[in-house]
């Protein structure tokens, strides 16, 4: 049956089929050492989330990856630090390939892999998922942002943690695709600071759907799930931080009052930093000082670090400083690890307690 062209996609240019999530998985398999990897990854999470591990899981790495190089250089370095640590923090590398945004503006390495408004989006998922293959053969595992609900499908398999980021929060389709996600799932307060938006996502998130979606062969197919019981919320800040003691009790009243378990995890960036970098290890000593001080709820927290400091401008590639954000700014390498050290010296004795 032919479309009617005085009625159907009256603003659509073009259609470009992509490559089925079945025939990328057959070209860039999963390795039995990156399947361990991510199965080890997911179930040490859920097992701080659980409280059978007393650990404090981080989720740090760049803003967004940019340059798969950068990033897995980046990567090796945070590999090791990782097993220095491994007594006090688990790490998971923060690996975000797509940026949402609030009018326009670079959208990530899978929408854009090129940096140059091409959108030559087979190409980025390529690139993310062979990038993803190297972090976990690396024994690093990946945490990203579920943003676009048809690339969990690409690459939903080689990711041990996910988020559902501040814009997308209240969004029923985001809440759906998270029910029947496979891993543990980051759910972020709204941008104005709001719990309550993040809390009725994890009561949504927890509970079974049925949804329009797109199966292994790329076909659109309506799929059924049965709910995420590893969901949590992240406090990120809003118009005000919310990391602070009293931010963090009134969200144990509220996540009990719902019925849901009290984990918490803080996002040291954004509206809790206020998007300065040199503010996030100051906001991450205060979880570390809090978790001293007997706190049992904070299990997690996320850092943006890359290999240098700041942020930059996009513009043409061979002009781009290598390992500097081209989004939110970060803090550099030698911080990054200063910062992690000396949290993993304090708390030390505080998890014996927890």
């Amino acid at each position: 049956m032919f479309r009617t062209p005085q009625v159907d996609d009256l603003n659509v240019v073009n259609q470009v089929r992509l490559v089925s999530p079945e025939r990328l998985h057959d070209e860039l398999p999963l390795s039995e050492a990156a399947k361990k990897n991510v199965l080890a990854g997911r179930d040490a999470i859920k097992r701080i989330l659980d409280r059978a591990d007393p650990r404090l899981f981080v989720v740090v790495g760049p803003c967004s990856i940019h340059d798969p190089q950068a990033a897995l250089d980046y990567g090796r370095r945070l590999a090791a630090l990782a097993k220095e640590i491994a007594d006090t923090m688990f790490l998971v590398m923060r690996v975000y390939f797509e940026k949402p945004r609030t009018t326009v503006g670079w959208k990530g390495l899978v929408n854009d892999p090129d940096l140059d408004d091409s959108f030559h989006i087979e190409k980025g998922l390529r690139i993310a998922r062979r990038l993803l293959l190297d972090l976990n053969e690396l024994g690093l595992p990946c945490g990203t942002e579920a943003l676009d609900p048809i690339t969990p499908q690409y690459l939903a398999d080689l990711v041990s943690w996910s988020a559902i980021g501040a814009r997308t929060t209240e969004s029923q389709t985001h809440r759906e695709m998270a029910s029947g996600l496979s891993m543990p799932v980051g759910i972020k307060n709204g941008t104005d600071g709001s719990r309550t938006v993040a809390i009725n996502a994890l009561l949504s998130v927890s509970q079974p759907h049925a949804f329009l979606g797109i199966d292994p062969e790329g076909r659109c197919a309506l799929t059924y799930t049965r709910g995420n019981k590893y969901a949590h919320i992240v406090l990120r800040g809003g118009a005000a931080p919310n990391y602070d003691t009293a931010s963090v009790t009134l969200t144990e009243q509220e996540l009990e009052r719902a019925g849901l378990p009290r984990s918490i995890m803080v996002d040291c960036s954004h509206g809790n930093s206020g998007k300065d970098p040199a503010r996030q290890p100051l906001v991450f000593a205060d979880v570390v000082h809090q978790i001293v001080e007997g706190n049992r709820s904070i299990v997690g927290a996320m850092i943006e670090s890359n290999l240098e400091w700041g942020n930059q401008p996009l513009v043409e590639r061979s002009k781009l400083r290598y390992g500097v954000s081209i989004t939110d700014a970060c803090i550099d390498w030698p911080t990054t690890e200063r910062t992690l050290r000396e949290a993993g010296h304090k708390l030390s004795a505080a998890l014996s307690r927890r």
